[in-house]
């Protein structure tokens, strides 16, 4: 459909969060706050669980990846935010829009996958304790992380070029804090009932099926934990995945308010406080979530900043 009498969309304004000035500088300094612990801790994860010895397990190969997703991940769409909390024009042009767009799709699709393999690496830890580094030996890491990665790009690439190829003739404001599919769908000026049935397949399959793999997962770990005589080993097991399943609880249970109901009835504050919830506030809570329930992560970072300090110390 071209755009008859209308001029084409070239440029979106981000309706953001609030128009009240002082508010604005309120949520900056909030955010700013978040998005600086965020960063802090997932590349305190990252640097601890690449240069502690007793961390070098797959175990926290696949979390200093999920890290790093993390970084990227509110990399895509917070400093734009907290650019626009504090500039009078909170405009994102069209090219811009979209790849916002295809980097949000291609980070989450990709956590996703990591999340699920994440739980596979458990339920051999669990189930098959003796053989756990001859199953999950180095190349079978690499490969799963790597495949994780690469997870995103089909998904981000149809929804991406299949949305921003429909008609945008009418309005340009999108009521939200980044270009997210939803909220930017609003604005197509033709029927979107074909995009719909597509974006919800894709989030069927790209969301849905490594959650299902992450229930077998854990429905196969429970029963093994079961199993165990012991009380002691028992709490021991389950200890090793908590960490794991508050993450995915968290991730999992925001993301699928918004993506399985594309259009659903929830007022856009509400949609916002949803989005807030996974690109802003996980990413900040994950690495204090594995520091803050692992011991072994809690001793590495104490050796880490023990470490940095003597050598301090000692050019002093």
């Amino acid at each position: 459909m071209i755009c008859e009498n209308h001029t084409r969309v070239t440029e979106f304004i981000l309706l953001s969060f609030t128009n009240n000035l002082e508010m604005q500088v309120s949520l900056f300094i909030l955010f700013l706050i978040i998005y600086s612990v965020t960063l802090l801790g997932n590349f305190l994860i990252i640097i601890v669980t690449s240069v502690d010895p007793a961390l070098q397990t797959p175990m926290y190969f696949f979390l200093r990846n999920l890290s790093l997703l993390e970084v990227c991940f509110t990399l895509v769409m917070v400093p734009k935010m907290l650019v626009d909390l504090v500039s009078p024009r909170k405009i994102i042009s069209f090219v811009g829009c979209g790849i916002q767009m295809y980097f949000f799709f291609f980070f989450g699709s990709s956590e996703c996958f990591l999340l699920s393999m994440m739980a596979y690496d458990r339920f051999v830890a669990i189930g098959n304790p003796l053989r756990y580094s001859v199953i999950m030996n180095r190349s079978l890491c690499l490969w799963m992380a790597v495949s994780s990665w690469m997870s995103g790009v089909p998904v981000s690439m149809l929804q991406t070029a299949w949305l921003m190829a429909l008609p945008f003739c009418g309005p340009n404001a999108i009521d939200h804090f980044f270009c997210d599919g939803p909220p930017v769908l609003k604005l197509v000026t033709q029927d979107t009932t074909r995009y719909e049935t597509q974006a919800l397949a894709s989030t069927l399959l790209f969301i849905m099926f490594p959650f299902s793999l992450i229930l077998v997962s854990y429905t196969r770990i429970i029963i093994t934990i079961l199993r165990m005589s012991s009380a002691t080993g028992r709490q021991k097991a389950f200890s090793t995945c908590s960490s794991h399943l508050i993450v995915v609880s968290l991730f999992y249970g925001t993301a699928s308010l918004t993506y399985l109901r594309p259009k659903s009835n929830l007022s856009p504050e509400s949609k916002k406080l949803v989005s807030l919830s996974y690109t802003v506030i996980t990413p900040m809570l994950n690495p204090i979530i594995y520091s803050l329930r692992n011991n072994e992560v809690k001793g590495a970072v104490k050796r880490t900043v023990t470490r940095k300090v003597l050598q301090k110390l000692d050019v002093f």
